[in-house]
């Protein structure tokens, strides 16, 4: 009976064991089997939808179609846009011809009244009308043709422009044709160089254009252009143009006055400021008696009888009569 009860205990040792070690081996093998489903669920899952590519977007659109754009289109696009006013060449301007490497054929010369100039080796070359890199590029094409030069490149720059004139007549100190020097030249640019309106000359003035064949008329009020500030009434001046400053409107003064004469009329002028500009009245002079020989649009003279309050017109002729006591 002993030796039965210790071979059972003997024997229940090991098959503790066993379950000891399947109960370990089981809670191992949970964590591991879940952490596996959950693999399997997340590689068989749909993919998220992502955000669009950045490709998509406006600026990485620009971005691409600025990497695809080639260097010569985006150079001419830049050039497109900074784009100058060319110079023009023409009759009379002076201009400086050097070839690259030949600095014996160096020439300074001037354009004649046809167009042409003079250069060594080609003789008469027509430059008007070009701009200095087109004229440049004439002149080489013609030493090459000439087996002058192999590959000639050839700089003109200008040294003085005159064919591009403006033309100032009328009642200014030195009337006369001015060189447009600068491409933006103004009327009262003009105006000055021509050493400006006369004392007998006529505030407003008249300019003559010729933009593209058309001659147009146009009177530009020169004073206004300062008391205002509207430099838009300062009119851009360009080659061809006349402008035309007529002699002020005057009126005249006889009788009894100090002075009697020719006098500049101001806007709004009266009898009693014109008076005035005849130094006044003389002691023989009656104030009712003052009366104006005005022209009608008939051309015929009209007498007035005025007041020294009564508004004064061009041409008007103020006389004043003597008094009877």
């Amino acid at each position: 009976m002993g030796y039965m009860t210790k071979c059972r205990f003997t024997c229940a040792k090991p098959f503790r064991t066993l379950i000891w070690m399947a109960l370990a081996t089981l809670a191992i093998a949970t964590p591991i089997a879940s952490q596996a489903r959950d693999t399997v669920r997340i590689r068989n899952a749909p993919p998220a939808t992502s955000a669009p590519a950045a490709t998509n977007t406006p600026a990485a659109a620009n971005t691409t179609q600025a990497r695809n754009t080639p260097p010569a289109a985006a150079s001419t696009f830049a050039a497109e846009n900074t784009t100058q006013p060319r110079e023009i060449l023409g009759s009379g301007d002076s201009i400086r011809i050097t070839v690259f490497q030949n600095p014996d054929l160096t020439t300074e010369t001037r354009l004649s009244p046809s167009g042409l100039v003079v250069f060594p080796l080609i003789g008469e070359v027509g430059l008007s009308g070009l701009t200095t890199t087109e004229a440049g590029n004439r002149i080489a094409e013609q030493l090459k043709r000439g087996n002058f030069i192999v590959n000639p490149q050839v700089a003109v720059s200008i040294v003085q422009v005159r064919s591009r004139q403006a033309y100032v007549l009328g009642q200014v100190l030195r009337p006369g044709n001015y060189v447009l020097e600068d491409a933006a030249t103004r009327l009262t640019d003009i105006l000055t160089l021509a050493g400006g309106i006369s004392p007998t000359g006529a505030d407003v003035v008249t300019v003559l254009t010729n933009r593209g064949g058309k001659v147009e008329k146009r009177e530009i009020d020169v004073p206004a252009i300062f008391r205002g500030g509207d430099s838009s009434k300062n009119m851009q001046i360009e080659n061809g143009d006349t402008i035309f400053v007529e002699r002020a409107p005057v009126f005249y003064i006889y009788g009894e006055v100090q002075r009697a004469g020719a006098y500049r009329l101001e806007p709004n002028m009266i009898v009693m400021q014109a008076l005035s500009l005849g130094s006044g009245l003389t002691p023989r002079a009656s104030e009712r008696g003052i009366g104006i020989n005005r022209r009608m649009p008939n051309g015929k003279f009209a007498k007035l009888e005025a007041k020294l309050t009564d508004p004064i017109q061009a041409d008007d002729i103020v006389f004043v009569r003597e008094s009877l006591f």
